[in-house]
């Protein structure tokens, strides 16, 4: 899954994209979302402008692009008829929901309108196996809502803020990928898109229908509502260890990532990565941390597993809020706690591979100052290989090593569609004929 870092970008039939006719679109608009529903306002165009890129020192010093309008809808109604007006005016659409995916993937790379969605918030129905809400709802409100009727969603990002437009177009991972495995394959039960063309509608997708619109970044249309999988609730319990060594917390992670029922979420860090986590005596300063949301009935199996290894259970919490609480301290938010311990200093590359547990002196070897953060997937374990930056080619410089060493490495220093792009790219060329969605996605 090797990713390049930088290339020319193209797109096939718009090779001089620009923003359009923007003020004729911002007329248009004003009958149909009223003057407070669209802004050129330099805080507005500033906050249109940035996402999760902001953790890629490479994607930090770029410019990636700035909208000329943004645009807040507030009813799904409004949607066809805003991109059917964009669309005659030739402006780019740029869809974003809370701007937290990585990276650079809701910057407009060629200016135009940034059609924000966090209006939409309504949960619109709840059954015993499905949940409804519209584009801009935030996972967290819908995994609350789960939670109050019995149920709970069948996978979840870590970044629960985000919304669940935002997590089908982009995200691939999440609590309950151990279980469900990565890239929604099952959880989505229907959309309602969008597409860019010049007699767009609300078009409803059901099934295998639906499917192809997952992970596009809003390249073939524009997600204004779906239904989701839920599952009956769990009685989840939060349990915190620590380990002298790195080394045992990932060897023993590795272990109960295989405990059934499998785990909601496992995550570990060594000693550097788990200091750099929000103050909690659960995680012990000086040792390396496992992390994890287990089904009461294997606790008793996974307290054997850690002390037999030579761990400490720290600490076992109950409840959604700590269930949310443990999902943030997962995926790539260690790595922007490190960040943030320490400022400017380090980068990640996304990796998967047993070799992160079984050769992990040698993978943290690769980079200057290297610390992996661990994840237990779908059966192998992918994680977050941190180092010291100096230079974009240094960063990829160590991917040949990383491969070397039985690494399956992504680059998320990127913004182009870089998933399955065959396919989404000939999808986009039925919905999006004229190239206007979320344009300068393609290598």
């Amino acid at each position: 899954m090797t990713a390049p870092l930088f290339g020319v970008h193209t797109d096939a039939g718009r090779p001089d994209f620009g923003p359009g006719d923007v003020d004729g679109l911002a007329d248009d608009l004003l009958p149909i979302v009223g003057p407070r529903g669209i802004s050129s306002l330099p805080r507005a165009i500033d906050r249109a402008s940035r996402d999760g890129s902001g953790m890629s020192p490479i994607l930090s010093a770029a410019d990636l692009g700035r909208p000329d309008l943004v645009c807040y809808p507030r009813t799904v109604e409004v949607v066809a008829p805003i991109v059917r007006a964009a669309i005659r005016r030739g402006v780019p659409i740029t869809t974003r929901g809370k701007g937290t995916g990585n990276y650079g993937q809701v910057v407009p790379r060629f200016g135009g309108l940034v059609l924000d969605m966090t209006s939409l918030t309504d949960i619109t129905g709840i059954t015993a196996g499905t949940i409804s809400a519209q584009a801009g709802a935030r996972m967290i409100n819908l995994e609350q809502a789960a939670w109050n009727n019995g149920a709970q969603l069948w996978m979840y990002p870590s970044t629960v803020q985000s919304t669940l437009g935002g997590f089908l177009a982009g995200g691939s991972a999440g609590t309950g990928t151990i279980v469900h495995g990565r890239n929604h394959q099952g959880f989505v039960e229907s959309v309602d898109v969008v597409y860019g063309t010049d007699d767009a509608e609300l078009i409803h997708l059901e099934g295998d229908d639906a499917q192809p619109m997952v992970h596009t970044y809003g390249v073939a249309g524009i997600i204004v509502s779906a239904t989701v999988r839920l599952e009956p609730l769990q009685d989840w319990k939060c349990l915190y260890a620590s380990f002298a060594e790195q080394q045992d917390a990932f060897t023993t992670a590795q272990v109960l990532s295989k405990v059934e029922p499998l785990p909601r979420i496992l995550s570990a860090d060594g000693p550097l990565m788990a200091a750099a986590l929000p103050d909690d005596p659960a995680i012990v300063k000086g040792r390396a941390s496992v992390r994890g949301i287990f089904d009461a009935r294997c606790m008793e199996q996974v307290t054997d597993i850690i002390t037999t290894a030579g761990g400490r259970v720290e600490a076992v919490r109950d409840g959604i809020a700590q269930s949310i609480k443990m999902s943030t301290l997962s995926y790539n938010h260690p790595t922007w706690w490190l960040q943030k311990a320490y400022p400017g200093k380090y980068f990640h590359m996304e990796c998967m591979g047993d070799a992160l547990v079984d050769k992990l002196d040698e993978v943290q070897a690769v980079y200057d100052g290297g610390v992996v953060h661990l994840e237990a997937g779908h059966g192998q374990m992918f994680g977050m290989a941190n180092g010291i930056f100096h230079s974009p080619e240094q960063v990829m410089e160590g991917v040949p090593a990383l491969t070397e060493l039985g690494i399956a490495v992504h680059s998320p220093h990127q913004w182009y569609v870089d998933l399955d792009a065959d396919r989404v790219k000939a999808l986009a060329a039925q919905t999006d004929p004229k190239g206007l969605l979320n344009p300068g996605r393609w290598m």
